[in-house]
């Protein structure tokens, strides 16, 4: 899939979202001023975060795709983990803290007589109707991509430089669990005539959106600092450098996501002694064309002619990848590059 096609999905998936996600805050809060539910009152609430989530997420789309300029040479890509960040934390600002103050102040607060209750049925069960639409689209297109990826769902997740399909998977997923509480809440408190279900449920409904929140800063977090790319995609660009005839060690290789699709190179290499400095020239431009042609991921490659046996630069590597990394790309012992260490905790 092109890095268009992935755009506009990626875009289809958002409007869609926060279309959905608007119509059925309203259609909560209004449910919940009838009935006199906190949990149908938090579940506005987290509506209500999921359509400011969506604008942020557009507008992460829209900014990120704008060209490099002398203020920004590498682009704007990042912009886009910036703007899923703030999602975020309104997801935490804006629909689990209001979840948490309606829970508590239902359950420690004037007991308030419940009312109607078959419209806050009948508005949740619209809601999960509605939800799932979107659910499914963010669905197909984590799935899709992941099989093009050729990873498993769960990789494709923790690796993942789009955060915005994530996003809405997730906040998707959360909205159908909290209906469900809500709809558990609202029926105990009817069969029980206890607020303190209601209250309960909305304070699960504020747990569960925390989590959510804290799963997505901290996707966009590891994004934001600097990310390395794909171990793969290291791997075969590890290779691509090894298999050049002009070079005889793979001495340092440094990648960092710079937004969605676009990765940059930084490695050190030694020449082969016999080449003049118009040669090495001449073959750091062919090699970093070679890997932007071969990797469509890459767009920026820096290639750096250094000796493998320079203590002080071998000290860094050692201490950024270990012992039986550095070994492999540095000596003459070493038949190439190993995997660098895969970004586990990058979320």
């Amino acid at each position: 899939m092109t890095e268009a096609e992935k755009g506009g999905e990626s875009t289809l998936t958002v409007v869609l979202a926060g279309g959905v996600n608007l119509a059925i805050a309203i259609m909560k809060l209004v449910a919940g001023v009838i009935t006199g539910s906190g949990a149908m009152l938090s579940e506005a609430a987290h509506s209500v975060a999921d359509t400011i989530t969506e604008v942020l997420l557009l507008t992460a789309l829209r900014r990120s795709d704008r060209p490099a300029d002398r203020v920004h040479p590498f682009g704007y890509g990042k912009e886009r983990y910036f703007w899923s960040l703030l999602a975020a934390v309104s997801i935490f600002a804006s629909g689990a803290m209001f979840s948490f103050y309606e829970g508590f102040s239902t359950i420690f607060g004037e007991p308030e007589e419940q009312t109607a209750p078959i419209v806050g049925y009948l508005v949740l069960a619209l809601a999960f109707a509605m939800e799932s639409v979107s659910w499914v689209q963010a669905v197909r297109q984590v799935r899709r991509e992941s099989a093009a990826a050729r990873q498993t769902l769960g990789e494709y997740l923790r690796l993942i430089d789009d955060p915005a399909p994530k996003t809405v998977l997730f906040e998707d997923s959360a909205a159908l669990v909290g209906l469900v509480i809500a709809f558990a809440g609202l029926g105990l408190h009817q069969l029980t005539g206890s607020a303190a279900w209601d209250g309960a449920a909305s304070i699960a409904i504020g747990l569960l959106l925390a989590v959510v929140a804290y799963l997505l800063g901290r996707t966009n977090r590891g994004l934001l600092i600097g990310r390395q790319a794909d171990p793969r995609l290291v791997r075969g660009i590890g290779g691509a450098i090894i298999a050049t005839p002009e070079i005889e060690a793979l001495v340092d290789l440094q990648t960092m996501l710079m937004g969605t699709d676009q990765v940059l190179v930084c490695t050190r290499v030694d020449f082969d002694d016999s080449l003049g400095a118009s040669d090495v020239e001449h073959v750091c431009v062919r090699l970093a064309a070679e890997l932007v042609e071969k990797f469509n991921d890459v767009t920026e490659v820096f290639i750096e002619p250094v000796p493998r046996n320079d203590p002080d630069l071998r000290a860094r590597v050692l201490a950024r990848y270990g012992d039986e990394v550095a070994t492999r790309w540095n000596p003459a012992t070493g038949s190439g590059p190993a995997a660098p260490p895969s970004p586990g905790a990058a979320g």
